[in-house]
């Protein structure tokens, strides 16, 4: 067997006590064999059911016993029969005997594979373990799971326990259930084992491993911690996305008769000049080119070569830190784990006692990482001593990914303290907002978390492959309804909202709901500020092309206030979040646009579009907490108008009643109520 392709074969229990489950592990069986289709088609999958009331498989014919062990399908290149086969498994009418099923499954896959440890071999083992184990002819029931045991070391096989623990019926037996899982740790202890304990479908949907990824080294060398201090290391990576599969663009050109037509699509480009559009120019004649302003800078691949920063591959220590100063949300990336080199014991307790130093100490390493020969950067990052609690296994580091400066952004949000005392929530809103975030707790204080991380598929990923499966038999097939599983991901637990349903009701009860005024003005409204309502517009078609662009503004991100639509170019520029300057920039270019517009008006025919935009960035101002910029801007345009003689805004001005912005409306101003109405009172006479 190559060594990319695994051979996995399903252990599953369908007797009395997993029927209430069966339909989940259909699901998760099947599902798992579907992925494999798009992902590994070459891999091979056997099933092998116990708790059966036949019996059917090989070793019963030859050396007897293995009663109620049923090879549902045997081991080969996995197909749509396998799926169809594991969406319908039987129910079982007896107690099944796991032991019975590994050995089974161990024998299927010798008589396969033969001795050889190539390829990947895998048991994959799914009851609740909760049936008794017969007594073994020879010996113990501990010394029999360790003979067995060591045979899947010889072999090179590995095996995964999924132990389905939910609400145990009062059949349950707990000592059966203890003897049980102590023969399944012994699996973990002698062999490339893992067991996992879940409690519900969803878990079980996260728990069973579509693809095992062989690791792969994204480092190996040289752990520098000093000139003289080295530590020979390996660098893997501990978590990866999980993405979409690749899809590729399929053509149906190819004749229905073609038995080897590959339906691929292929896409070539042709470089062709602008002064000979015919003429296709060759590769060793193209050079890139960089717009600067109206030119087109040519840059060879020779001189990109010089100037590009090269650094050394390696790894560097910078220094170390308190753990408390490197916080959980500035991680950039995956995970990486950083282990000893593989046989070397002094690197190996190296490692293991800077590990148990940086633990003791509570500290972290920052490190410098250039992780092969060539790479165009550096990477700054975050190392966190992890300490192993078995044996077998030595301790490691754990990395990630830290921001540089350019990376961080800061958002500037106003605090509640600084708005007016009769919008702030008191005592009893602040309560029922804090129970309503207790409620909502996924992992409550005394409680399992209800989502485990390790066991939590991606919903969207899950939906695709179930939906990908349906359109592979049945290509009109409408997107079917949300599976009862996916919904306990993505939506709120009704059992949870029930049991909680007065904290709901006291938040909804602390606080008042009013309708909002402001709705979406229409087309025509819009146009009839703009242009007026009179007949002199209704024929032309420049108002109804002014507001298609006022609604495509919501779709574009504004950088600048057009002559158009400033307030609406304001309002857009105060509403993106992708960089805090932006509230510092729309209100410097609202001022300078206010100001054009003053200055350029003849006999006030700008007075209106001024005192609109004045109106808009008041509002920015107070809601941004910014009233020291409006009130100072509008203390230099009065003076500006007085000074011109532009007496029609300043009375324009009165009339609208746009005032310096009071202590009252922001709790940043230095402006009293007084001093904000005698502001306008301020007017000379006209000359």
């Amino acid at each position: 067997m190559a060594r990319n392709k695994e051979a996995l074969v399903l252990l599953l229990d369908v007797g009395p006590s997993m029927h209430s489950v069966i339909p989940e592990i259909e699901k998760v069986c099947s599902m798992l064999v579907e992925k494999k289709l798009i992902f590994t088609k070459y891999d091979e999958v056997g099933v092998v059911l116990f708790g059966t009331e036949d019996t059917d498989n090989e070793l019963t014919e030859e050396v007897g016993g293995y009663q109620h062990v049923v090879v549902l399908k045997n081991i080969k290149v996995v197909e749509g029969d396998i799926v169809e086969a594991l969406q319908q498994l039987p129910r079982g009418a007896t107690h099944g005997d796991f032991l019975d099923a590994i050995i089974v499954g161990m024998d299927m896959l010798i008589k396969k594979f033969g001795e050889t440890n190539k390829g990947k071999k895998r048991l994959c083992l799914i009851t609740n373990a909760q049936c008794p184990i017969k007594e073994p002819f020879e010996g113990t029931k501990e010394e029999q799971v360790t003979t067995i045991a060591k045979q899947m070391t010889v072999h090179g096989m590995r095996m995964e326990s999924i132990i389905l623990r939910g609400k145990l019926s009062q059949d349950a037996n707990k000592k059966i259930m203890d003897e049980n899982d102590q023969l399944l740790r012994i699996f973990s202890t002698e062999t490339s084992a893992r067991s996992t304990y879940v409690e519900n479908p969803v878990s079980l949907l996260g728990a069973l491993r579509t693809r095992n990824i062989t690791p792969s080294t994204i480092f190996k060398g040289d752990l520098e911690l000093s000139p003289k201090l080295k530590i020979k290391v390996l660098v893997y990576k501990k978590t990866a996305e999980e993405k979409f599969p690749t899809l590729k663009k399929f053509s149906d050109k190819a004749a229905s008769t073609d038995k080897f037509a590959t339906h691929e699509v292929k896409v070539d480009y042709e470089y062709k000049s602008s002064q000979e559009p015919d003429k296709v120019v060759p590769p060793d004649q193209r050079i890139k080119g960089y717009r600067y302003g109206p030119q087109i800078v040519p840059i060879s691949q020779a001189e990109w070569d010089a100037v590009k920063f090269k650094p050394e591959k390696g790894l560097k220590l910078l220094g170390f830190t308190d753990s408390s100063n490197v916080l959980r949300h500035q991680y950039m990336k995956d995970v990486n784990v950083f282990i000893a080199e593989t046989g070397n014991t002094k690197a190996t307790l190296a490692l293991s006692s800077l590990v148990r130093a940086m633990k003791e100490m509570n500290k972290v390493a920052i490190l410098r990482c250039v992780w092969r020969h060539g790479q165009a950067n550096v990477v700054i990052g975050v190392l966190t001593p992890n300490l192993s609690d078995k044996e077998n296994i030595p301790d490691s580091l754990y990395f990630n990914a830290l921001p540089f400066a350019e990376d961080v952004r800061e958002f500037q949000f106003p605090s509640f303290s600084n708005f007016p005392a009769p919008i702030q929530p008191n005592e009893q809103q602040l309560e029922a907002a804090a129970n309503l975030v207790k409620m909502l707790d996924l992992a409550p204080q005394g409680k399992e978390e209800v989502l485990l991380p390790d066991f939590t598929p991606n919903p969207v990923l899950e939906r695709f492959y179930r939906y990908l499966e349906l359109k592979s038999k049945h290509a009109d097939a409408a997107v079917p309804p949300l599976d009862d599983t996916l919904k306990k991901i993505t939506e709120p637990d009704d059992e949870l909202l029930q049991q909680n349903k007065s904290v709901i009701e006291n938040f909804r009860r602390s606080f008042e709901l009013k309708e909002n005024p402001r709705h979406k003005k229409s087309r025509r409204l819009l146009r009839e500020e703009r242009y007026g309502s009179g007949e002199e517009n209704s024929k032309g078609e420049i108002p109804a092309l002014a507001s298609n662009l006022i609604e495509d503004k919501s779709n574009v991100e504004v950088d600048n206030i057009g002559d158009l639509t400033p307030v609406q170019d304001f309002e857009a520029m105060f509403a993106r979040r992708d960089n805090p300057d932006w509230v510092v920039k729309a209100i410097d270019a609202m001022k300078n646009k206010i100001h054009d517009l003053i200055e350029d008006s003849h006999e006030g025919d700008n007075n209106s579009k001024a005192l609109e935009c004045l109106a808009a960035l008041r509002k920015g101002c107070i809601n941004e907490q910014e009233p020291k910029q409006f009130n100072s801007f509008l203390r230099d345009i009065w003076s500006f108008c007085q000074e011109k003689n532009l007496h029609d805004f300043c009375d324009s001005l009165s009339s609208k009643g746009i005032t310096l912005i009071p202590k009252s409306e922001a709790a940043d101003s230095e402006v009293t109520e007084d001093e904000a109405r005698s502001f306008l009172v301020k007017s000379q006479p006209k000359v």
